[in-house]
């Protein structure tokens, strides 16, 4: 049989034709065994085991023969058994439930304060909560809330240094609220005190964000540097990559940085649009990025190109951003364009996540006829969809994303407590060596505070989210 299956690139999501699994034998089902009898999903995990861990994983054949012997209903959940049939070191692969799916697809979440919270304990050993970024919609943003403003207090109970475990626990309780009021020390120097709640709605498909430094903006800069920042490789951003490229190349921007250290990912299009606009004209029509499958899927390996563009950039200096928050299609836009800019490609920042692998998107129920109503966007009957790692990515001289993350050649701590800008410490390393030829040396803290009070700690997005870094994309 012939059916249309969405995937991941590591980060993304693809639509492609791919052969049906073929003949396979049935499991069999013991009407009398009352265990199964009661196990709603019995049906679903022996199909997750048969038709998709069995053909589609990385490593079926790694895990096949213990998976053959679990027993479907003596887990509790399709989740937990869906957790149990992975290789031990699969940290990536995970499932969801269909309204969980329709809002990764969409990028649309309800009841949400919009803002991304993190500490700078790690760097800093400073363990106040700040917010490291904000979407556009969300309720803190009409009182003047940035990236780098401080929570001292959050329904009215003070949260500020000396931080504690009892005030970690405030916070994680208030936070819960569909309503509460804090308390901000603003990145401008400023306090403000309000009541806010949840939005109804809002979109985490982020805007692009650009700007262009000069002299003026930073001092010894004998040319303008352009800066582009944007949380996630969207579809819905091509035009807008592309509109922003062209004002760069309309402005004769020959030096950019590309702030991706919270970018966990996105649509292979974007990708691959921003991609066509930094690379150098000779490397037009060659590789960035090879998926490779296993041995059943070998025939679905497939290199992605760069397309050609004439009104590429002609860069001689290309500046990477990057963290721990930097996955997938991040990471694979990085190690794609590295061959190819040997001499002018400089990354700045922290580890990234690590993510050099990719995933389809598998359904449940998954006859042909449901896969057609999913292809049209059609999720009423869905219940399930499964992503487990399908295949790896290289760059077009093989070499692989680590699967601890990729070290930046500068180190820089994350800024905290500036808004983006030239006086945020990661653009501002940038536009020194843009200026000077060097970048500043700084020195790692020599003992993680974090690992030290780790009752302290929020929990990062990426480490709690296990399915960081998606993209969906057509072929």
């Amino acid at each position: 049989m012939e059916r249309k299956i969405k995937y991941l690139l590591s980060l993304a999501i693809f639509f492609l034709l791919a052969a049906g699994c073929g003949k396979v034998e049935k499991e069999p089902v013991n009407p009398v065994d009352p265990e199964i009898e009661k196990d709603v999903d019995y049906m679903a995990k022996t199909y997750l085991r048969r038709e998709y861990m069995n053909v589609y994983y990385y490593w079926y054949q790694d895990v096949y023969n213990r998976n053959a012997s679990l027993q479907p209903q003596k887990y509790g959940s399709i989740d937990d058994f869906f957790k149990a049939l992975l290789y031990q070191g699969d940290r990536w692969s995970w499932m969801c439930d269909r309204d969980e799916y329709i809002s990764t697809e969409t990028g649309v979440y309800k009841g949400t304060w919009g803002v991304s919270w993190a500490q700078a304990a790690e760097d800093y050993g400073d363990f106040a909560i700040r917010v490291r970024f904000i979407y556009p919609g969300s309720p803190f943003t009409k009182h003047g809330i940035t990236r780098g403003a401080r929570l001292d207090a959050i329904g009215g109970r003070d949260i500020s240094e000396p931080f504690t475990e009892d005030k970690l626990a405030i916070f994680n309780e208030e936070i819960e609220k569909v309503s509460t009021s804090f308390t901000f020390h603003r990145a401008d120097g400023t306090d403000v005190t309000f009541t806010a709640s949840r939005a109804t709605e809002l979109s985490t498909r982020s805007t692009l964000v650009t700007e262009v430094f000069g002299p003026d903006d930073f001092p010894g800069l004998g040319e303008e540097v352009g800066y582009i920042h944007y949380l996630a490789y969207k579809f819905t951003m091509v035009s807008d990559i592309k509109t922003a490229m062209q004002d760069f190349h309309a402005r004769g921007i020959h030096k950019l940085i590309v702030d991706l250290r919270y970018n966990g990912g996105g649509d292979v299009n974007a990708a691959t649009e921003l991609v066509s606009w930094l690379a150098p004209i000779p490397a037009q029509g060659n590789s960035y990025v090879k998926m490779v499958h296993n041995d059943k899927l070998a025939s679905l390996d497939k290199e992605v190109a760069i397309p050609e563009n004439k009104d590429a950039l002609r860069l001689t200096g290309l500046y990477f951003i990057l963290g721990k928050g930097s996955a997938s299609a991040s990471e694979v836009t990085v190690n794609g364009l590295a061959p190819y800019m040997t001499d002018y490609l400089h990354t700045v920042g922290k580890q990234t996540y690590g993510k050099p692998n990719g995933m389809y998107v598998l359904f449940y129920p998954g006859s042909d006829a449901d896969y057609q109503q999913y292809n049209n966007d059609d999720y009423s009957r869905l219940k399930y969809a499964f992503l487990p790692i399908c295949f790896y990515n290289k760059n077009s001289v093989d070499v692989s994303i680590p699967d601890a993350g990729m070290v930046p050649d500068n180190w820089c701590p994350d800024d905290l407590y500036h808004d983006f800008g030239p006086q945020e410490e990661n653009i501002r390393d940038c536009l020194t060596h843009i200026a000077t030829g060097a970048f500043p040396v700084h020195e790692k803290p020599e003992t993680k505070a974090a690992s030290a009070r780790p009752g302290l700690l929020l929990p990062t997005p990426e480490a709690s989210d296990p399915h960081y870094g998606l993209f969906k994309a057509l072929p």
